[in-house]
Parts: structure tokens; sequence; C-alpha cells
């Protein structure tokens, strides 16, 4: 089984930036830990600061060779239809993932343009979130 996980702007600050709200780990250091637990998945990785980009790689994992899409579009969750309409455009299933209780943070947070399309969302569990989402998706 082949899982993507697609991660959106500044979660390649992860371990530096705000890290009473994210952690000190950085999500390299985390991926390895992943790779190491799902021994039996082919995982990969993909983060991209640029919106169009993430589009792009959606577009690409989205109708072959790829069984599942963990997504964290960060920020953009909130603002891109793009997004939202890319997800919902693809075959392959995405499950929305997010480190912090979105709903615990500012009120913008609280709406998401991918939690209608994806089929599934979790959120406020920290990186495990991402652990979780691969659960559900193997």
């Amino acid at each position: 089984m082949k899982i993507i996980i697609i991660n959106g702007p500044n979660l390649n600050l992860l371990g530096k930036r705000e890290p009473e709200v994210y952690g000190k780990t950085t999500f390299e250091e985390y991926f390895a830990s992943l790779q190491f637990k799902f021994t039996s998945l082919q995982l990969e990785y993909y983060q991209s600061n640029i919106e169009g980009e993430i589009i792009n790689k959606l577009h690409e994992c989205g109708f072959e060779g790829y069984d599942g899409i963990v997504l964290n579009a960060g920020a953009y969750t909130h603002t891109s239809i793009g997004i939202g309409d890319a997800v919902k455009g693809i075959e392959t299933p995405v499950v929305e993932v997010h480190i912090s209780n979105t709903f615990g943070r500012e009120e913008f947070r609280h709406v998401s343009y991918i939690s209608p399309v994806a089929k599934g969302v979790i959120l406020g569990f920290g990186l495990k979130s991402y652990d979780l989402a691969i659960h559900s998706l193997s």
C-alpha cells in the first residue's frame, strides 16, 4: 500500500515555529519514525509553501499509484477553494489532518474548504494525527 503525506505552508518549520502549539520535533524526524512504525506501507512525503504546487501534487497522486493521501494544507485549509476542488476532483481518498485543534484556535480556523470533500478529518492530536490518518487509510 502506497500513501503520501502532503504538507502545506509553514509545516517545514515544525520544531522551530510555535513549539507550544506544534511541538519541538521536525517533520523529517517524525516522518522517519512513521516509516519505522509502518514498515508494511510505502510512505512518501511532500511539502510546499505554494498553493499551486500542492494542487499539482494532488492531481499527480490522485488517480493512479497511490492508495491514500494524508493532507495537512496548513493555512490553505481555510482559504483555498482550489485545494478543496482538487481533493473533490481526484479518486484517491484524502484524509485531512491538523496538528492542533483548529476549533480551539482563532475563529477563521474553524472553516475548512477540504473537510466537506475529504474521506475524514483528524485534528488536535499533535503529530499523532498523522498516525491516525495512516491507520484510517491502511
